[in-house]
């Protein structure tokens, strides 16, 4: 078993421009507590943010240049000496006086000349109240730092969970590889970009932003639900075959819906999940699906994603079509501005275009063709 250690006094620094002060006082207190001393304000303050500060102040009110008043106002302002007690110890006794130095933080005042017991009695309970408080700040600030790292456990579990379903959904068409990454980073991109546009700066704050990263991963969740024969057909879908690719949008809500109502409370990033799984295939025109929504019914969300799952779906290749090169997509999105897309989003990806293309070769699959870095 270790042996304690040795107990450490609690330091007082006592402030006074008078030498029998400081003498009278240093006597007083030396048995007790450890003492330092200084004659003016400035050598106050400076012993105040050493490395090694006191634990408690008796300070004068009197004094030759900064006065008690000033060198109390200086200790508040600074975090490092914010929280060390002071006790002002003056010949001047007026009430007026006693308030202002209460008002500018001292947590007490004694007037000259003074009575040891009473000075004894005031500095030990002053140490005991700052040793309170000591130790619930740092408690506070362990529950704190705490709280921080869970939240930060809970948010990583989270994208770990969200990617997880995505890529669930991903591995079912093994043709799309990196695609859930490339479109969350476009859909940011042209977040980040419109942040600045009258017309959705509101809409787009940096929560959202976030979010809308987060979320982005699962606009393709629904096509867990679609039968393999579909999923995987190695060519074009027949007719009947398309209507029921076209309900994994609703497979998606359908299925984030159920998550959040067992989670039994309103989760922001599922609430723009849902908008992207069952809106980006919407029209700006009015003539996509599931609903027919066009104009700025179509949620915003819904309306980024459109444009991300378009051109990368344009520039990827499929067993069916070679993959289109960047300017042919870039030229096609823009030939679908205020018909297929948001006119705004487009001339935001019409600006963003080499940051797309950027996008597309940082997480190009290793065994597909990109069209898009050529």
């Amino acid at each position: 078993m270790n042996a304690p250690g040795p107990v450490v006094r609690p330091t007082i620094l006592i402030v006074d421009d008078t030498p029998e002060n400081l003498t009278l006082l240093t006597e007083l207190l030396k048995l007790p507590y450890r003492v330092k001393a200084a004659r003016n304000g400035e050598k106050a303050l400076q012993i105040a943010s050493s490395d090694e500060p006191p634990d408690l102040i008796l300070l004068d009110v009197m004094m030759p240049g900064m006065s008690g008043f000033e060198v109390c106002r200086r200790l508040r302002e600074q975090p490092g000496t914010r929280h060390i007690p002071v006790i002002f110890i003056t010949s001047q006794g007026a009430t007026d006086d006693e308030v202002r130095g209460l008002e500018l933080g001292a947590v007490d005042y004694l007037t000259k000349p003074i009575n040891p017991p009473t000075v004894l009695m005031r500095v030990d309970n002053q140490l005991r109240i700052k040793a309170a408080n000591d130790f619930l700040r740092d408690q506070n600030e362990f529950l704190e730092q705490e709280v921080q790292r869970r939240t930060r456990e809970v948010a990583a579990i989270q994208d770990v969970t969200i990617l997880a379903m995505a890529s669930l959904a991903e591995t079912r068409d093994n043709e799309t590889g990196n695609h859930i990454r490339r479109t969350q980073h476009y859909v940011s991109a042209l977040a980040e970009h419109l942040q600045r546009h009258p017309r959705f700066a509101a809409e787009l704050d940096e929560e959202t932003r976030h979010l809308l990263f987060k979320s982005a991963p699962l606009h393709d969740i629904g096509k867990v639900g679609i039968p393999d024969h579909i999923l995987l057909k190695p060519g074009r879908l027949t007719v009947e075959e398309f209507e029921l690719m076209k309900t994994h949008t609703t497979l998606g809500l359908e299925a984030l819906q159920t998550a959040e109502e067992r989670l039994g409370m309103d989760v922001p990033f599922l609430r723009l999940a849902k908008q992207i799984a069952y809106g980006h295939h919407e029209k700006w025109d009015g003539s996509g699906y599931p609903q027919g929504l066009a104009g700025d019914a179509i949620p915003l969300a819904a309306r980024l994603m459109a444009v991300a799952d378009v051109y990368d779906a344009l520039i990827s290749r499929r067993v069916y079509k070679a993959g289109m090169p960047h300017e042919g997509a870039v030229e096609f999105i823009r030939s679908q501005r205020g018909m297929h897309f948001d006119p705004d989003v487009v001339d935001a990806f019409i600006t963003l275009q080499d940051e797309f293309r950027g996008i597309a070769e940082r997480f190009c699959d290793r065994d597909s063709d990109l069209a898009g870095r050529t």
